[in-house]
């Protein structure tokens, strides 16, 4: 009689059950030690739960440029907005395309919920521009006016610089006042005379010709014409007029724009060709500057834009007023005008009329680039977390009602077992809560009625794993085995069921969070997470907690309210028993 192998214990075997416990006890403390130190103890709600604020975005073309509003530019102009209101910290708002040119964005109600307004739509086309003459943005004064001197009147520049980035370009100047003869004669003669901005192409030839700087032709004398009429009759304090100045013009074309030195104080300006843009801003934030009392805007450049940025600031330096100072022009008006008295390159900051929240907010708009498209408002919507809340109170009523009963079938059908499936329901249950908390700052998930939806699904999916792995045991004892080796024999054939059952629930939730958006994603994002964890808890709770309960006399010994007992389960007598038996049976008819 050959002798049993050594080493080889039953079938699909768990040597040490103790090991996948003492793992799962240790993510489940570090998991929850992590979510209180991180001070995010409550998931994050959704606009539909919290309430917030709803915001219809509808892209604008230029005339003659219509082709411009397509699927490229409407996803570029979502994930600017994307990255917008994550600079400020509100990563739960909801950002997506309805139709062909609408941009939804959904910002929930939280402390930044009004600069996220503020900044969703803003286009910010960044553009530095050399100032060739400045005025009073008041309407024009009537012919017997005085007249002042010079067009730029008696500047008083104050360049500033900053030590900490070697290079600044200085505080706005007081702006100037000049009447309508004057200010038409210095637009003449900035258009006429050549602009100090070299071109790319010929930066150091004896003769520089400025980008945009109009020919002695009569198309170039009409162009000439009409921007210095529009200058002229310019009036900064109608802020449709305001609007309306620098709106559709080239970036290599000269223009006029408005400005707000003070509160209330305007300024009109005429500007040349662009020199840098804002695409050539490498990283931009607001920060208070210790030293002036007041908040800036720092900007770092990229190479290109260095290069650029030295380029026209070396030109600049050499200038007299008003011609020495440098335009930033943000979607068409003039954020600040500083003097330039030395030529600098990799870091510039934009200082006027700033506080806090206005300098952050430039700073983050600077940061995550121009939208490639104009938009307009359509609407802003209120939301109220009411009905949320109502629909969040039915559904956890509904939920409550579901487990309920899923927890009276599996004491009344499988009696002792239920308690493991109690406690793995409960260990799935902390394990989601705890992650979807930490998932809110990691990554701005947000909890909605659809997730809701997902994780009260997911009760069902959790408690036909142990159905599965129950059933199959109860199998093994009908067959005649005891608790022990039935336990380990019924594991390999319910864990192969068990993974295909939830391969196809995380596939179905895969294929869902891809191909839909908004809110159902929230759906189908606990849908996966729920069934992962429950692959995660059947196999390091439910199958260790098993092996080791079957080592019990309850459980051992088939108590009847084990819900494991032989005689209930119509077990059959013991196989070996059975083939003793028929053997001699076989026997007798070849005695005789």
């Amino acid at each position: 009689m050959a002798a049993p192998k050594k080493g080889r214990g039953p079938a699909g075997g768990q040597s040490r059950p103790g090991r996948a416990l003492a793992f799962i006890l240790i993510a489940m403390v570090a998991l929850t030690g992590g979510m209180f130190w991180s001070g995010h103890t409550t998931p994050r709600l959704g606009i539909d739960l919290a309430g917030g604020t709803s915001i219809t975005l509808k892209a604008k073309a230029e005339p003659g440029q219509e082709s411009a509003v397509n699927e490229t530019n409407m996803n570029t102009a979502v994930g600017i907005i994307e990255r917008r209101v994550n600079g400020l910290g509100v990563s739960e708002a909801e950002v997506q395309t309805q139709g062909r040119e609408n941009i939804i964005v959904n910002i929930p109600r939280g402390t930044n919920e009004k600069q996220a307004r503020e900044q969703v739509g803003t286009t910010a086309q960044l553009y530095f521009r050399p100032v060739l003459t400045v005025a009073d943005g008041a309407p024009p004064a009537a012919p017997s006016a005085t007249p002042s001197g010079s067009a730029s009147g008696t500047p008083s520049a104050k360049p500033s610089s900053s030590s900490s980035s070697g290079a600044s370009v200085g505080e706005k100047s007081p702006t100037p006042t000049a009447t309508a003869t004057t200010q038409g004669r210095a637009v003449s003669e900035a258009l006429k005379a050549p602009s100090p901005t070299p071109t790319a192409s010929s930066s150091s030839s004896a003769k520089p010709k400025a980008t945009g700087t109009p020919q002695a032709t009569p198309t170039a004398d009409a162009a000439t014409a009409a921007l210095q009429q529009k200058f002229a009759t310019l009036n900064c304090l109608d802020p449709k007029q305001r609007a309306a100045a620098g709106q559709g013009v080239k970036p290599n074309e000269p223009t006029v724009a408005c400005g707000e030195d003070n509160p209330g104080v305007w300024a009109k300006y005429l500007l040349g060709p662009a020199e840098v843009e804002g695409k050539d801003v490498d990283d931009a934030k607001g920060q208070f500057d210790q030293q002036r009392g007041m908040w800036i805007v720092t900007m770092d450049f990229t190479d290109e834009g260095s290069k650029k940025f030295q380029s026209i600031t070396g030109k600049l330096s050499q200038q007299a007023d008003p011609q020495n100072r440098f335009a930033i022009v943000l979607d068409g008006q003039v954020v600040s005008a500083p003097s330039v008295r030395q030529t600098l390159s990799a870091s510039a900051e934009i200082s006027g009329n700033f506080n806090q929240e206005s300098a952050q907010d430039l700073g983050n708009i600077l940061s995550y680039g121009a939208l490639p498209l104009t938009f307009e408002t359509q609407s802003v919507d209120t939301v109220t977390a009411a009905l949320g809340g109502d629909q969040l109170e039915a559904g956890l009523i509904a939920g409550a009602i579901g487990l309920a009963l899923v927890i009276i079938y599996l004491v009344a059908y499988y009696r002792g077992l239920s308690l493991i499936a109690i406690l793995s329901l409960g260990v799935s249950a902390l394990l989601t809560y705890v992650i979807m908390a930490l998932l809110g700052p990691a990554i701005g998930f947000a909890l909605n009625l659809p997730a809701v939806c997902g994780a009260i699904v997911a009760i069902g999916i959790t408690a036909d794993s142990f159905i599965v792995y129950f059933e199959r045991i109860r199998d093994e004892l009908r067959e005649g085995r005891s608790l022990r080796p039935a336990v380990e024999r019924a594991w390999p054939r319910a864990r192969r069921t068990i993974l295909v059952s939830d391969f196809v629930s995380f596939l179905a939730a895969a294929v869902l969070f891809v191909v839909t958006v908004g809110k159902v994603q929230g759906f189908a994002f606990t849908l996966g997470l729920t069934t992962l964890l429950d692959v995660v808890v059947v196999f390091l709770f439910t199958k260790p907690i098993m092996t080791m309960l079957a080592k019990t006399k309850f459980f051992g010994n088939g108590h009847p309210w084990s819900g494991l007992d032989p005689k209930r389960l119509g077990a059959k007598p013991p196989l070996r028993r059975a083939r003793r038996a028929t053997a001699p049976a076989a026997a007798d008819p070849k005695e005789a």
